[in-house]
């Protein structure tokens, strides 16, 4: 019996013994109310027949409006449907019963299911859609549950704007993500709101349905460049990002597309390069620029970095330059930022022109991430490190990322120094480097 089943049951129980729906069910969980439905109609099997252990508690009379609402709950998820339907009608007058009363609208009998969505469309109003949201949306995904959806997104379509906006920041990502689309299709937010929520919003999908839909707004006309575009620009989604990229060429101030070709994030670094280009600029001119700046301490940083260098500006000229650029961005695995540095030696590595010899020493590296690059580009070529060079850099008392980098090099190759090194790990304190070599000598 599944956990959901079990909590179904005790709550069955709980009902039964005249508990108020409220402190039986999680009522908030729409879980809770499927875990009730099926858990109601589960057999106890410490008993002797096939009875449920409520059933034989609580025997229900002919009459079932005579129920309270605890006893009404356990009608509604009755294995006999002619139960179920008689009890739809006395669930009615019970607010907190609603629930079970969308449960029922995709309930396997076609006169339960009928009958319950009479009632629920009697029933529903706006004011129900913060709580029953999370519970209709997940029924959705079932055969015949699509009703209680549609007639949800009816009434909000057609109702006052309140009860959608409590949706819009819903904690629940499904109900929130309906609420979206329901308002973008109807026109519901204005384009700064569009934009605010694109800024603020953490999921992806509603980021990207909102910033499409302010795109969608500048290119008729109907927004103000400065109320979204800035909000868009600065969002944490590389999606809304890229969006605002793109709008920049629309509102005529393509000239600030520059200032995100150095972006962390790849697909916002092609839409500036795109807006820069459309505006007669050459992109790969500027990231040589950038990238072939002098160093420049920064007074109190504790750290030297170029003038306008970011890893991303780095990437950028690996993605649009060729490989006679590969002698600009060789100065930089020397590059007191070790993001800077790791991102030259991916970027060598995009150029095909990533010589092993000049590489293998930085498996030295301080920073892990720039030891991961540099492995990535040396494992093809491993035999053209030295074996002694790795055996050493394997052994106690260097740091674990470059242990474990030297120990991939040394596998990599074979022979001796592999055998040796496999024997060597296998009582490493290191339980990453314990796990690899017993990993590798069962092969």
């Amino acid at each position: 019996m599944s956990q959901d089943i079990r909590s179904g049951t005790a709550a069955a129980a709980l009902l039964a013994a005249g508990t108020p729906v409220r402190d039986a069910v999680a009522v908030a969980d729409p879980r809770a109310w499927l875990a009730l439905d099926q858990g109601a109609r589960r057999p106890d099997l410490r008993g002797w027949d096939d009875l449920t252990h409520w059933e034989r508690v609580v025997p229900l009379p002919a009459d079932l409006s005579l129920l309270d609402e605890p006893r009404l709950a356990l009608a509604l998820c009755h294995r006999d449907g002619r139960t179920r339907e008689a009890a739809l009608g006395p669930a009615a007058r019970h607010a907190g019963l609603l629930p079970l009363v969308v449960v029922r609208c995709a309930d396997w009998a076609a006169p339960v299911r009928e009958r319950a969505r009479e009632v629920l469309g009697e029933r529903l109003g706006p004011a129900d859609a913060e709580t029953l949201a999370p519970l209709i949306l997940l029924l959705a995904r079932r055969d015949r549950g699509r009703f209680a959806a549609d007639l949800l997104s009816g009434l909000l379509r057609a109702g006052p704007r309140g009860p959608l906006t409590g949706l819009l920041s819903h904690p629940a990502l499904p109900v929130r993500r309906f609420a979206h689309r329901l308002a973008v299709e109807e026109k519901l937010l204005s384009p700064g709101e569009l934009a605010l929520a694109a800024h603020r919003e953490p999921d992806a999908v509603v980021q990207r349905l909102c910033a499409d839909a302010v795109l969608a707004c500048l290119a008729a006309g109907g927004a103000d460049p400065d109320d979204t575009i800035g909000l868009l620009l600065t969002a944490r989604g590389a999606a809304v990002r890229a969006a605002g990229v793109t709008a920049l060429r629309r509102a005529g101030a393509p000239e600030r597309a520059a200032e995100f070709l150095g972006d962390r994030s790849a697909v916002v670094r092609a839409c500036a390069r795109y807006v820069v280009r459309q505006h007669g600029g050459d992109p790969a001119a500027r990231y040589r620029e950038r990238c072939g700046a002098p160093t420049v301490l920064t007074p109190g940083a504790g750290l030297a970095s170029g003038v306008g260098l970011t890893p991303g500006t780095v990437l950028g000229l690996a993605e649009c330059g060729d490989r006679a650029d590969a002698e600009v961005l060789w100065p930089l695995v020397r590059h007191p930022d070790a993001r800077v540095r790791s991102r030259a030696v991916a970027g060598l590595r995009m150029l095909d022109a990533d010589d092993v010899r000049l590489l293998w020493p930085l498996l030295d590296d301080p920073a892990p991430g720039v030891v991961r690059e540099v492995v990535a580009s040396v494992l093809p070529s491993a035999e053209a490190v030295p074996a002694p060079w790795l055996a050493e850099r394997v052994g106690a008392g260097r740091p674990a990322h470059v242990r474990l980098a030297a120990f991939r090099l040394l596998v990599r190759r074979g022979g001796d120094l592999r055998r040796g090194a496999l024997l060597a790990l296998r009582d490493d304190p290191d339980p990453e480097l314990r796990t690899r070599a017993a990993q590798v000598a069962e092969l």
